[in-house]
């Protein structure tokens, strides 16, 4: 059998669920990042809950709405639509192999239940100024400092993990990043998240000296904030406590990655610069993840367009 095709005998009697599974199977693993294919052997687990007796030669826009339906009924609307794409993959292939008569995901209605209160996602400068001032920066490597780190580079906080002090340029002021620490799954190096996320960051100059007195006696090629298990929930509880000790909203350490960009997006750097700076496999990504500063300095420039047209009369 060659590679790319289904290692079972399919037909229109086949079920849904198991005809996902072997699609996933054949055309996901191993092309994908083991967090993607976690999503789908999430939705792969929610199929056989939902529709364990669907076969493929029933499933019609009806079964199919009713799928969407189901699993809507139980999940936010924007991550119902997330399960429809993952589907909808598997579905056309299945219409192309003529398993499926018609394409059932033609003009489905995507439902969901209605979104819970949006957590503060980031601060302004003067709550994120007040919490760098908070911080308690040692003659060690600590939690502080990769807060001070993260809110002054924006990186993800896997890439932070990565660092070694060898990725430090003091005398260029820039930081590369070409790997991540993979803390899901027990510690080690591995590749960033995407190719655009290889990149050389700028650092500000009392960054470079605080980190140049920091990374002095260190090993070269060892994570500088590695020591043992680590959890993203223990960054995220110590960041918290300086939150609350001087009166902002509690944020996580992405949170901080979005302070970042808001932050220099207000300042007026280009989206363009942002994206890059930050990773993004496009400005695209960019764009959709600040549209509401985005939008608030469109806001901002149509005032300076009208007062800058009113001075030509």
């Amino acid at each position: 059998m060659k590679e790319g095709e289904m290692t079972e005998a399919i037909n229109g009697s086949t079920l849904f669920c198991d005809y996902f599974a072997q699609w996933v199977s054949v055309y996901k693993t191993g092309a994908i990042r083991d967090v993607t294919m976690r999503k789908y052997e999430l939705t792969q687990s929610w199929l056989r809950k939902l529709v364990p007796a669907l076969k493929l030669c029933d499933l019609d826009r009806i079964e199919y709405q009713r799928l969407i339906n189901g699993y809507a009924a139980e999940h936010e609307r924007q991550t119902t639509m997330d399960f429809h794409h993952q589907i909808k993959g598997a579905v056309l292939d299945a219409v192309d192999e003529g398993l499926i008569k018609r394409d059932p995901t033609r003009k489905v209605i995507i439902k969901g239940k209605q979104p819970r209160p949006k957590k503060t996602k980031y601060l302004n400068q003067f709550e994120l100024h007040a919490i760098l001032e908070d911080l308690a920066l040692g003659d060690s490597p600590d939690w502080d400092w990769m807060i001070l780190l993260v809110a002054k580079t924006g990186l993800r906080f896997s890439e932070a993990l990565g660092l070694t002090p060898k990725d430090f340029d003091l005398a260029r002021q820039t930081l590369t990043v070409d790997k991540t620490w993979d803390y899901k799954n027990g510690g080690g190096f591995v590749p960033t998240k995407n190719a655009s996320s290889v990149r050389k960051v700028q650092l500000d100059w009392q960054l470079t000296m605080q980190f140049a007195a920091l990374l002095k006696d260190l090993p070269t090629n060892k994570p500088i904030f590695v020591e043992g298990k680590v959890y993203n929930s223990t960054a995220n509880n110590v960041l918290a406590r300086h939150c609350r000790r001087v009166g902002v909203p509690v944020i996580s350490v992405h949170g901080l990655r979005h302070t970042h960009a808001s932050l220099l997006l207000y300042a007026g750097v280009s989206i363009a610069s942002v994206s890059k700076r930050l990773g993004h496999a496009s400005m695209n990504t960019t764009q959709d993840t600040y549209l509401h500063v985005i939008r608030e300095l469109e806001n901002k420039d149509v005032d300076i367009i009208m007062r800058a047209l009113s001075t030509l009369i």
